[in-house]
């Protein structure tokens, strides 16, 4: 067997800029050449048949094929596997042998990422996948006061369920979330700072803009308070983000880049007054926080303003544990949690920081945590369509028999929404998020 450079050197993988506004980007001739190239690849390793549904697509249309190689498969079926790629990272960052520095330059999430981009600007996408990559406007909307309740009654109903399959292909079985009319913005617009000046300790200010998120906004505002309530009872200052818009992750998983340039231009520059001014960011979504730290980086890697924004975007938990080891978190606590049945998002595995909710949760005497480390196949918009659900829900299969198994007190998950897609219909598990359980365990 042939040793790989990444099995054979300490070297870590390296991440190439996506050269995403090059002309080259987009011409087809050269894309499909080199899917086939990573395709033939992917075929001969197989090391990641059992992470997503993109690899089982690709690999049966080869078996199945009239040559049992990539040359007896059709180019449509290269879409197919694009289609059922989400970008969650986890082939590139966990199993993948022949990432960079290896000279095959594997980058496979960044080749679908530019088969996506390029689909998109040649057809566009449905009025259904736009709509569900407007998170923003579909928040607003279904957040009117009286509206939000109406939509949240009718996403209950058969019928409703039935509506929403019909007109935008969200699957009747998929978990859906709810909107509130008073989202975290306005129930956290006033209040008022720490005593005393905050302690910058390991690289942290303690002084907190919190980016809300469409979700932790419109679907979860609770969290947000949760999050508050934590930073500002160990000392932290928290201010809201002057303004906000959508990170820009659904418009990338669509390939639609010129919209996440655009959310860019209206992000950054009011954070990175922040981060001038001496501040930390922190948002309570994972993938919001790697679209800031990572992908935005990546697709604008000249751009002064998104390196500092980047360098200043913490993972809730990281900047609690970053504070923890230098002795700025409060460790008395008031109850116990228990035993939690951890689901770790993939969003937050591929950031490189650890388990540090895992960590921060064990810092509360007689807490057992089981960290779950596979995809529980909501991944964005993908889990909740139909096209997809069947494929979705035999992703999160091994994800649910662990936290079943667990016999755990608390089902938890960084990801609000694929917490509810492992708890969905299954009374025993209910998702409460991980700093909701750190503000019980503090008495708050």
């Amino acid at each position: 067997m042939t040793m790989s450079r990444r099995e054979g050197s300490l070297e870590a993988p390296t991440r190439h800029a996506i050269d995403w506004r090059s002309p080259d980007f987009y011409d087809e001739a050269q894309l499909f050449d080199e899917l086939e190239r990573v395709f033939d690849i992917c075929h001969g390793c197989r090391r990641c048949f059992s992470l997503c549904n993109a690899f089982p697509t690709l690999f049966d249309a080869v078996d199945e094929g009239a040559t049992g190689e990539l040359d007896g498969v059709e180019r449509t079926v290269y879409w197919d596997v694009v289609d059922q790629c989400y970008l969650c990272d986890m082939c590139y960052m966990s199993k993948c042998p022949y990432v960079p520095p290896h000279e095959w330059n594997v980058d496979f999430p960044h080749l679908m990422l530019r088969a996506k981009a390029q689909k998109f600007r040649e057809d566009g996408a449905t009025l259904a996948d736009r709509v569900l990559a407007s998170t923003d406007m579909v928040g607003k909307l279904a957040g009117i006061p009286v509206v939000a309740e109406v939509v949240n009654a009718i996403n209950q109903t058969k019928t409703g369920r039935v509506m929403l399959e019909a007109g935008l292909g969200v699957d009747r079985r998929a978990p859906v979330p709810k909107y509130h009319s008073k989202p975290a913005r306005r129930r956290l617009a006033h209040r008022t700072g720490p005593e005393q000046l905050p302690k910058s300790v390991n690289g942290t200010q303690g002084r907190v803009v919190l980016f809300a998120t469409c979700y932790g906004n419109r679907n979860a505002p609770e969290i947000c308070e949760d999050l508050v309530r934590v930073l500002e009872h160990n000392g932290c200052a928290v201010e809201l983000a002057a303004s906000e818009v959508c990170c820009g992750m659904p418009k990338l998983e669509l390939g639609d880049l010129d919209s996440v340039q655009r959310a860019k231009e209206r992000n950054v520059p009011g954070l990175l007054e922040r981060v001038k001014a001496g501040w930390d960011i922190v948002a309570p979504v994972p993938s919001c926080v790697l679209m800031f730290k990572q992908e935005l980086p990546l697709l604008f890697p000249d751009d002064d303003d998104v390196a500092a924004v980047a360098n200043a975007f913490f993972d809730p938990f990281e900047y609690l544990m970053l504070r923890h080891k230098g002795g700025a978190l409060i460790t008395e606590f008031e109850n116990s949690l228990g035993r939690v049945a951890y689901h770790v998002p993939c969003h937050l595995r591929v950031q490189n920081i650890g388990l540090k909710t895992k960590e921060v949760l064990e810092l509360v005497p007689e807490t057992e945590v089981l960290a779950i480390e596979r995809c529980s196949g909501h991944d964005g918009t993908y889990g909740v369509k139909r096209r997809f659900r069947d494929a979705a829900e035999k992703i999160a299969g091994p994800v649910i028999k662990k936290a079943e198994k667990a016999g755990a007190d608390y089902l938890a998950s960084d990801c609000p929404m694929a917490g509810e897609q492992i708890a969905l219909g299954r009374e025993h598990l209910i998702h409460t998020h991980p700093m909701t359980l750190l503000r019980r365990a503090y008495g708050l």
